[in-house]
């Protein structure tokens, strides 16, 4: 059956006159899936019981169901393991900042990237999420906490720009005026850095913001952590990244996960304020999440220490504020130990 919620508004006026139903009946049923959130077409009640039969013997609404629900005790940090119509699982991270509630979603059930320190390449990758999976993890967090959503990062499970058809897909219906209608200004799009999607998502100038995840300023090194540099390497990255500023006009945020003893000396400092020193940057430090299957570690002071050595050279870092820590907020984990489990059960 076809995913009614992950079509577009013209894709659905097109399939309504495909039932010989007038146009101008998508427009009702696009309000009900995406301003009213229906979950069932018996609640279209302004459709008639003929149409709502026709469209329940051709269209599916998805919905995701909360496996696991893990709060913090520690700030208002919420996860969620969320399983999927197939069985399968994604994490989902619910944030609260001072001015509102962020969600970082998955886009894929697993990744393909293969980064070294990352627990969402572990358990490896499944399939790509469809529009709707992307847009019901917002809907069914916010029905289950009570609040609305004011900021997205895709930045869990899996890698947004090796999904690019349906990231893009969602992100339509995300902004979508007859539907959610979210400024694509408050949501952030994260890249291992696959650079001619990152060029393309610069010629669609979204007003999005793009996050590129560096993690080591020496080519060899970023090679050794993230395959995808071996594809993609740091020249011809930063090229894109560049590329998307000028057609935008929208800063780049470079995300580092500082590690211990691995790229978090002064000398890989000195690289990295080497490597953005053309570039209209802005550097998020994160001490990496300790995985139990691989050996990279970092506290707080660490990821302190590397941004005071980039502010003597004169780059703008932050340390990113840690929420969640308690359970283990980092994307990835949750699901990683739910497979586990699953796969010993069977032996």
């Amino acid at each position: 059956m076809k995913d009614i919620l992950s079509m577009t508004l013209p894709e659905l006026q097109s399939a309504v006159q495909e039932l010989h139903e007038p146009k101008y009946r998508a427009a009702q049923i696009y309000h009900w899936l995406h301003v009213r959130k229906a979950t069932d077409f018996a609640q279209m009640t302004d459709l008639s019981s003929a149409l709502r039969t026709k469209l329940q013997s051709e269209f599916c609404i998805k919905r995701l169901f909360a496996a696991r629900r893990l709060a913090s005790s520690m700030d208002d940090t919420v996860k969620y393991l969320y399983r999927l119509p197939d069985g399968q699982h994604v994490e989902t991270v619910l944030m609260h900042y001072q001015h509102g509630w962020r969600l970082c979603i998955s886009t894929q059930v697993g990744c393909r990237m293969g980064c070294r320190f990352c627990a969402s390449a572990i358990a490896g990758y499944v399939r790509n999420l469809e529009a709707s999976e992307m847009l019901l993890q917002i809907d069914e967090t916010e029905r289950d906490a009570g609040i609305s959503i004011s900021g997205l990062v895709l930045m869990g499970i899996g890698e947004p720009l090796d999904n690019f058809r349906n990231v893009m897909q969602f992100l339509e219906l995300l902004s979508d005026q007859k539907g959610r209608n979210m400024s694509l200004r408050h949501v952030t799009v994260s890249t291992c850095g696959i650079v001619p999607r990152i060029r393309e998502l610069a010629d669609r100038r979204t007003g999005l913001t793009l996050a590129v995840s560096l993690h080591n300023p020496d080519n060899a090194g970023r090679s050794q952590l993230m395959p995808v540099n071996r594809r993609y390497p740091l020249p011809e990255l930063l090229e894109a990244c560049q590329y998307y500023f000028a057609k935008t006009g929208r800063r780049v945020t470079y995300e580092y996960a500082v590690m211990e003893g691995e790229n978090d000396s002064p000398q890989d400092a000195g690289k990295l304020a080497d490597l953005l020193k053309h570039q209209q940057a802005h550097v998020n430090l994160i001490p990496v999440n300790a995985v139990k299957e691989r050996a990279f570690h970092a506290d707080r002071q660490a990821a302190q220490r590397f941004m005071q050595y980039l502010e003597k050279m004169g780059v703008h870092a932050t340390v990113r504020r840690t929420l969640g820590s308690d359970i283990d907020a980092a994307c990835g984990q949750l699901r990683h130990e739910t497979e586990s489990d699953a796969e010993k059960r069977e032996e």
